[in-house]
């Protein structure tokens, strides 16, 4: 009987979990997988009209952009063609961050045989996929343009 309680209490817990996650305020990972400055613009474009309708509304927002494979040319400072929006965009919204795979960076310095300088506003992460299954675990909502 206590292994039921006890189950039920855990399977309760991890249901009200995402509930908690809004209590700090909303929060957004895009998905940006493709060399496109199309869907590279458009994924800009969602995190400013994200963030724009939150801050109207008084409210928090936290929105990341996450890069990997082909989309890391958005954040590559050699090679991006939205580098000027997004330095621009970095210094207007400080609830907006830019993460680069890590993984993708050195597939390409092998493939290249140089350094992939990146966006001084571009943190790396160690995948792009797990930091957007950790983003959605901890109650992101996902968005991919």
């Amino acid at each position: 009987m206590r292994n039921i309680i006890k189950s039920g209490l855990v399977a309760g817990l991890i249901a009200l979990a995402p509930l908690a996650a809004l209590a700090e305020g909303a929060k957004v990972a895009i998905h940006v997988d493709e060399e496109n400055v199309s869907t590279m613009n458009m994924a800009l474009n969602n995190a400013a009209n994200i963030i724009k309708h939150y801050e109207g509304l008084g409210e928090e927002i936290t929105v990341e952009i996450v890069t990997y494979g082909p989309g890391l040319h958005m954040l590559r400072a050699d090679t991006s063609p939205v580098s000027a929006r997004i330095s621009e965009m970095g210094l207007l919204h400080e609830n907006l961050s830019f993460s680069a795979c890590l993984n993708t960076v050195q597939a390409m310095q092998q493939r290249m045989q140089s350094d992939v300088p990146l966006l001084p506003e571009a943190t790396t992460v160690p995948s792009g996929a797990v930091r957007l299954m950790e983003l959605q675990y901890e109650g992101y909502a996902y968005l991919r343009p």
